[in-house]
């Protein structure tokens, strides 16, 4: 096992070119699919350097409830600089616990809020709250997705603006853009070198929305117009609504992206240019980290098992 249990701490270093040039060269819907299997490959394997380290650790320790084999030296021996690392992937690993399950939490309260003020209300696509702050958002609800927008947002906005907006929150439903948030929000709380992809996904999953709003619409001006106007209107919105939640991206690039051509749909980039390499890149590290860990995971199994008595 040796030195390369601890890879997968430090390989999501390797994402990092990809997450700014997927955002400039990679169509919206492809760049979001891939940073968000990166950033969740690469958490999961991280998490499990962590948990190898911790077993480690905690054999260490006085009174643990871990059988006496798990301390035995070949144990030990298997992970380099046991005495330090072990025990300080304990408060790491109790650490990416806590703040994983603090987002889960945080998510699943937002939602349960959002849905709770719609109570009442005809159960439509769309909900129009009389609320005098402007905001909109899409609010998932397995069965029944449903379109949030406030009156003082709609009032803000054309009729063809209207159905911009509502058709970039319908896109997010349709492909469900708040599992990719979710997935890249959890790896960043696992590994802190995966913020990057975080703040990346939040972008692209929101350029995905506007090209699909785009098509639906057939106008791009509409649609950047919409944004535009929306982003103004909605500098107040509160965060504890799922608007607030969730980032909207940068939007003057979003708008500029609109008001260009439309981005090339691509099964991949070629490895000749500069996002084909960072993208290779980011697959190589990976792959790495994925089979550095499952390789230190069978190690270890194999080992404590051999010195775990029977």
């Amino acid at each position: 096992m040796g030195v390369f249990v601890f890879l997968p701490l430090v390989l999501p270093l390797t994402a990092w070119p990809i997450a700014r040039l997927a955002e400039q060269h990679l169509h919206p819907r492809l760049a979001t699919r891939l940073l968000t299997g990166v950033a969740g490959v690469m958490a999961l394997c991280s998490t499990v350097c962590l948990g190898l380290l911790m077993v480690v650790g905690t054999a260490q320790l006085p009174g643990n409830p871990l059988p006496d084999g798990w301390s035995d030296p070949e144990v030990r021996e298997a992970v380099p600089y046991d005495e330090v690392a072990g025990k300080a992937a304990i408060p790491a690993l109790l650490a990416v616990a806590v703040a994983c399950g603090r987002t889960l939490w945080r998510h699943r309260r937002t939602r349960r809020r959002a849905h709770r003020a719609l109570a009442g209300l005809p159960v439509t696509e769309v909900a129009v709250l009389p609320d005098d702050v402007p905001y909109a958002y899409a609010l998932p609800g397995g069965a029944r997705d449903r379109i949030v927008v406030t009156a003082a947002l709609l009032s803000g906005l054309q009729p063809a603006e209207r159905r911009a907006l509502f058709a970039h929150e319908r896109a997010h439903l349709v492909a469900r853009h708040h599992r990719f948030l979710l997935v890249v929000q959890l790896a960043a709380r696992a590994n802190p070198f995966l913020r990057p992809l975080r703040t990346a996904v939040s972008y692209t999953a929101e350029r995905w929305a506007d090209e699909e709003a785009a098509r639906s619409v057939g106008d791009r001006r509409t649609v950047a117009r919409a944004i535009g106007k929306a982003a103004l209107l909605s500098r107040g919105t509160p965060v504890p609504t799922l608007a607030g939640f969730a980032a909207a991206g940068p939007v003057p690039r979003r708008v500029a992206a609109l008001l260009g051509p439309a981005p090339a749909p691509r099964s991949w980039p070629s490895v000749f240019t500069g996002v084909g390499v960072a993208a290779w890149t980011a697959a190589a590290g990976t792959a790495v980290s994925a089979m550095s860990s499952a390789n230190s995971a069978v190690t270890m199994v194999f080992i404590l098992y051999a010195a775990t008595p029977l």
